[in-house]
């Protein structure tokens, strides 16, 4: 029998005693922790973002922080440094709840007004192309310069729109591996400027007159589509940036008191729909370089552009100080490429992971975890969506070409035919906010899901629709006198020596760009934001240039099919591209709706940008990265 003293037993008892007070005592100052932090969350770093976050605002790293643990409920807590955090939904939640965004960042608005100087400056140019091109000097067929035609003018200015979206490979490139995509955005608006001063310089009379005008127009382009593309792969994912939540929390409505599930998925969509307005409303540059090139000559449209995209650097230089930024990850392309080539070499897509090679009893070490190669298969996927987009893109593409010559084909009374371009950003700038604000809240109210898969398919079929209406408007152009089936191809038409065009007014042409503009909304945003969301942390422009990259695919498609934009060919033209792009998207729906019920799966891979460890390197500065900041300095 095991004898035991009375003093062991008395130094037992108060030690348990001791146990059960502290564990007490834990469970106390955790609950009182929990409604300072839902009373006063600036004590705990909360943002203006954060207001309506009901939760724990906990962090392990400061000394005295409140530790994570799990509610009555079985909710975890997140553990956090910036009062980003809060409390994670249960599975019944998910299934029950309404779910919400947040407000935007102050600095994401700083990055979207760079990209709307930016656009204006490359949609107020390349919008005066078409004629720049395709009309002669003499003025004989209006505001003119290099006199190549239509097949001509089209050849190369899709040539541009190509390498324009080629580029943004070595861009995302530069930015993921070696600069950051601050320092890489700065550096090729630096190249933007110098096209911009070439195609201005060259295109004044005087340099038209002496032959520089195509040599000078090419150099531009070239120079010009290098700057856009470094531009291009690296603003969208800045943007996005901006905003640090990655996990879904709960949350509560101020106006309803209504429990909600805030997800960052839904801030994200919004991001890009703000990104995308500003996007079209930098667009509407054309509705003043038309009547500058009609009433002046191309140069001061030109210069009007060099302007204002030289504002848009400045505001970028200015704002440097409040971005959040991410530092480069050097290899991190290199290691994505290396983990794709272990996938296809052993037909296996952990293959990859080093918990998969060491249980082959392979000993070698990898550059990377077994995260990471979660992330490289989310961005595949989004990559196998991408691989339609192409054809949307042909489609896309009409709006700055053929249906500006379209235009020219018909009665334009006094209205310049490539004006008429403006009525796609307006037709974005009217219905946007009306998706964002009342669509996609109230689908969300009556939980009508209407996830990325969904919302892409929908854009390709209204792109179908909108070829429908352009080749219904070519029919009854070719049915219109006095020219029909070869419109300004004859002297009837000649006023003060001018083609008029067949007798259908140019506003019959509104339908097609309305159509096309509502089909970005739910094509082009989601395909940005797809690309975001899906991308691996360190690898946003990079995949965001994967993106870009079917816009060029698609212009080499068009460029394939420029021996059928001549007259009357390009109506069959319209009609086969709103059938491929209708069955394109019943392809993307069949394939890939399945991914709809893994979205949120999907997302919750990233990690806040409090616990993501690229955003603690020493090269980013204190007052542009969260979670370097004690409780002490905040309070």
């Amino acid at each position: 029998m095991l004898y035991t003293c009375p003093s062991a037993l008395l130094y037992s008892g108060l030690s348990g005693l001791r146990q059960l007070t502290d564990t007490f005592n834990s469970a106390e100052a955790l609950q009182h922790g929990q409604e300072v932090a839902d009373h006063h969350p600036h004590l705990y770093g909360a943002t203006i973002n954060d207001s309506n976050v009901a939760g724990a605002h906990v962090s392990l790293e400061k000394p005295g922080a409140l530790t994570t643990g799990s509610g009555s409920d079985g909710a975890s807590f997140i553990q956090e440094d910036d009062g980003i955090g809060g409390i994670r939904p249960t599975a019944e939640e998910l299934k029950t709840l309404r779910k919400v965004g947040e407000p935007l960042p102050k600095s994401a608005f700083l990055v979207a007004i760079v990209e709307l100087c930016e656009r204006f400056t490359y949609y107020g140019a390349s919008g005066i192309f078409q004629n720049y091109i395709s009309r002669p000097r003499d003025g004989s067929e209006g505001r003119g310069a290099l006199g190549m035609g239509h097949q001509g003018a089209t050849g190369l200015s899709t040539f541009f729109q190509f390498w324009c979206y080629v580029t943004p490979i070595l861009g995302a490139i530069i930015a993921d591996q070696y600069l950051g995509k601050y320092n890489t955005i700065v550096i090729f608006c630096c190249v933007y400027i110098v096209g911009l001063i070439i195609l201005t310089c060259t295109s004044i009379p005087a340099a038209l007159d002496h032959g520089a005008g195509l040599g000078g127009f090419i150099v531009a382009i070239i120079v010009i589509g290098l700057g856009t593309g470094g531009i291009k792969s690296n603003v969208a994912p800045l943007i996005a940036d901006q905003y640090k939540r990655r996990q879904m929390v709960i949350g509560h409505d101020d106006k309803t008191g209504e429990k909600v599930i805030i997800d960052p998925a839904i801030t994200i969509q919004r991001i890009y729909m703000i990104f995308y307005w500003c996007i079209n409303a930098g667009s509407l540059s054309l509705l003043a370089t038309p009547y500058m090139e009609r009433d002046v000559d191309f140069w001061s449209a030109y210069l009007l552009c060099l302007c204002v995209f030289f504002v848009g650097l400045l505001v970028l230089v200015l704002g440097r100080k409040v971005y959040v930024v991410r530092p480069p990850q050097g290899s991190i392309i290199t290691d994505a490429f290396r983990v794709i080539w272990l996938m296809i070499k052993n037909r296996k897509m952990d293959a990859a992971k080093p918990s998969y090679q060491a249980g082959m009893g392979k000993t070698k070490v990898l550059n990377w975890d077994d995260h990471f190669v979660d992330e490289v298969k989310r961005a595949l996927i989004a990559c196998q969506v991408f691989a339609f987009y192409p054809i949307y893109w042909v489609v896309y593409g009409n709006f700055s070409n053929n249906f500006v010559t379209q235009a020219g084909q018909m009665r334009g009374h006094g209205i310049p035919n490539d004006l008429m371009q403006n009525f796609d950003p307006i037709a974005i700038i009217v219905f946007l906010p009306i998706v964002d604000q009342w669509l996609m809240p109230t689908l969300r109210k009556h939980k009508i899901p209407f996830p990325p898969i969904n919302r892409i398919v929908a854009g390709f079929w209204i792109a179908s629709f909108a070829m429908v209406y352009a080749c219904v408007i070519q029919y009854y152009i070719y049915q219109s006198g006095p020219c029909y089936a070869h419109p300004g191809a004859c002297d009837a038409d000649l006023v003060d020596g001018v083609h008029q065009g067949n007798n259908i007014h140019i506003a019959a042409q509104t339908g097609a760009y309305m159509l096309i503009g509502l089909s970005e909304i739910f094509a082009s945003v989601t395909g940005l934001e797809y690309a975001y969301t899906k991308a691996p942390p360190s690898m946003k422009s990079f995949v965001q240039s994967m993106y870009l990259l079917t816009n060029a695919f698609g212009s080499a498609i068009s460029e394939a099919l420029n021996p059928l934009v001549v007259d009357p060919k390009i109506q069959w033209m319209f009609a086969g591209l709103a059938v491929a792009s209708f069955i394109a998207g019943c392809i993307i729906w069949i394939l890939f709706h399945h991914l709809n019920d893994t979205e949120d799966e999907m997302n919750q891979l990233d990690q806040d940008y409090d616990k993501d460890p690229t955003m603690r390197r020493s090269s980013v500065h204190g007052d542009r990265t969260v979670g370097v900041h004690s409780i002490d300095e905040k309070a």
